[in-house]
């Protein structure tokens, strides 16, 4: 039962953040002119607007490390007239990141602010210390590896806007297998003690903490 419960918070925490991070893409994509996203009804925060039955019911419930919302859609062709295609998708890309990024130091700023009011009352084990601490964990696991530059999470956006001309050819034939590439990095390089985010995440999460004790403590 108590891994059920577990099961069961978690995917509330990753539903809001995937929900989150979707809305995010599609508020960007609105202000640069592209009302695609607007028309389909997903410039929400509603949840049911972006889940996914697979990716973020099925598989949290089943224990399954990750999770996905239905990708908002962005239409370049529909950007207002002066926005540069590349930048406008670079831009809408790294909202979703930057919105994840944003809310868990939201939620490490609120736990700081909890051990100032409450330096007693307050415990990690409490329901509202395990919410905040998985929105930590799960919004700076969402921002780190979405920012990953293999299609077809965003980061592959951001690369593409970046990529110079010379190495156009070589990054397009590494789109063709961005899926495969992706699959790499879940399931093949952790089997082989490879964590590409392991150092980012460790990074991440320690400025969370020093945020938390200067917000505490200070």
């Amino acid at each position: 039962m108590d891994m059920f419960v577990d099961r069961v918070g978690y995917l509330i925490v990753l539903l809001l953040s995937l929900s989150v991070h979707e809305w995010a893409h599609a508020v960007s994509a609105f202000r640069l002119g592209d009302d695609t996203a607007a028309r389909e009804g997903r410039l929400t925060l509603n949840p049911l607007a972006h889940m996914d039955m697979v990716g973020t019911l099925l598989l949290p419930l089943l224990g399954v490390p990750f999770g996905w919302a239905r990708p908002v859609p962005v239409d370049a062709r529909r950007f207002r007239e002066g926005v540069d295609v590349r930048r406008g998708m670079m831009i809408t890309a790294v909202a979703g990141p930057l919105s994840n990024l944003v809310l868990a130091l939201s939620c490490a700023l609120v736990i700081g602010l909890l051990f100032r009011a409450f330096p007693e009352g307050y415990a990690n084990s409490s329901a509202v210390g395990f919410f905040l601490g998985a929105m930590i964990q799960i919004n700076l696991a969402l921002a780190l590896f979405n920012m990953l530059p293999v299609p077809p999470l965003d980061g592959s956006r951001v690369a593409d806007g970046l990529m110079p001309s010379r190495y156009r050819p070589l990054w397009e034939r590494f789109c063709q297998v961005g899926p495969v590439a992706l699959l790499l990095v879940i399931f093949v390089l952790p089997m082989l003690g490879i964590h590409v985010l392991s150092g980012p995440l460790q990074y991440f999460r320690g400025l969370t903490v020093e945020l938390i004790q200067i917000i505490a403590f200070t």
